[in-house]
């Protein structure tokens, strides 16, 4: 057994399909074939179920494949801890987030820091950006919904009261505050039920005994606000919002306990987080403590 044959599995396991394992890993698909075969041979059991043509991760696969992922993490860390040491290299940071919008308040200060640290940024659903995080294939991710998964550490960044915002010329758009059972009837232009919005809209309505009505209901957060200042629907959107969108849309406080939302940074926990990442970390924490010490030395 080699790191070789672990890779190749991993790739396989992964793909369960030997045809694209063999496209990523650029190798001959019979010399894939014959690898797998010799792991096999060497573990004594088999790792997939042959179905025809295709390949399925079996139990012993399954089993096998969260320790491999556990090696290779552990080596590629090691490797990555090493050049740091060394100080070779400006190294990168992988960043996975369910709106990147949330990002620039860190970004800018970060790349005119680091200019040399290569930057990636995935925007994807919270559910996939967990998952990604506990594969190791993301240093860092920024979330909106508490993440409680095994191997997962995180800080809060910035707690932030969440508004209601409507059209110009809307009934509501005379008033300061309003109570969510005036909202029972209003078209709301929000997002699916697995972010942050749709959660916390669900939950201000629970009590009421009435669902929301949802006039728009999308992926991408900062996509929709634009639709609530055209007269779609109105909306609930986080005060960090108010810059983007500015008079094209009346913003009113909710009455309800709890109308807010935290903005959250997690990692690896026990693994090793590179120094560009560690960095990246350390100026989000800064720079969201500064926004919120600014807030409350306001008054707001």
């Amino acid at each position: 057994m080699d790191l070789l044959q672990l890779r190749y599995f991993r790739t396989v396991a992964r793909t369960e399909h030997l045809g694209r394992a063999a496209e990523q890993l650029r190798v001959a698909q019979p010399s894939l074939s014959r690898t797998i075969a010799r792991l096999e041979a060497d573990l004594g059991v088999p790792l997939f179920d042959r179905q025809g043509r295709g390949i399925r991760l079996n139990r012993f696969g399954a089993a096998f494949l969260a320790r491999v992922d556990r090696a290779l993490g552990e080596l590629d860390d090691a490797r990555t801890e090493l050049a740091d040491l060394a100080g070779s290299g400006c190294g990168s940071v992988v960043v996975a987030a369910e709106n990147l919008a949330v990002l620039r308040t860190v970004l800018g200060s970060y790349l005119t820091a680091y200019p040399g640290v290569a930057v990636r940024l995935s925007q994807c659903s919270p559910e996939e950006t967990a998952t990604r995080l506990q594969a190791g294939t993301v240093d860092l991710a920024v979330l909106s919904q508490h993440l409680d998964r095994p191997g997962v550490a995180g800080r809060d960044l910035i707690t932030e009261e969440v508004l209601l915002a409507v059209p110009p010329g809307h009934r509501l758009a005379r008033r300061r505050r309003v109570p969510v059972s005036e909202l029972i009837s209003e078209p709301f232009v929000t997002t699916g039920p697995d972010y942050w919005p749709r959660a916390l809209l669900d939950r201000l309505f629970a009590p009421t005994g009435h669902r929301p009505v949802i006039a728009c209901e999308g992926d991408d957060p900062a996509s929709l606000r634009g639709l609530v200042a055209l007269g779609l629907g109105v909306g609930l959107l986080p005060a960090m919002a108010r810059p983007s969108l500015g008079p094209r849309v009346v913003w009113l406080h909710v009455d309800a306990p709890d109308c807010s939302r935290t903005l959250s940074l997690y990692w690896r926990e026990g693994a090793y987080l590179p120094l560009s990442a560690q960095r990246f970390r350390d100026l989000a924490t800064e720079r969201f403590a500064a926004i919120e010490d600014g807030r409350a030395a306001a008054g707001l």
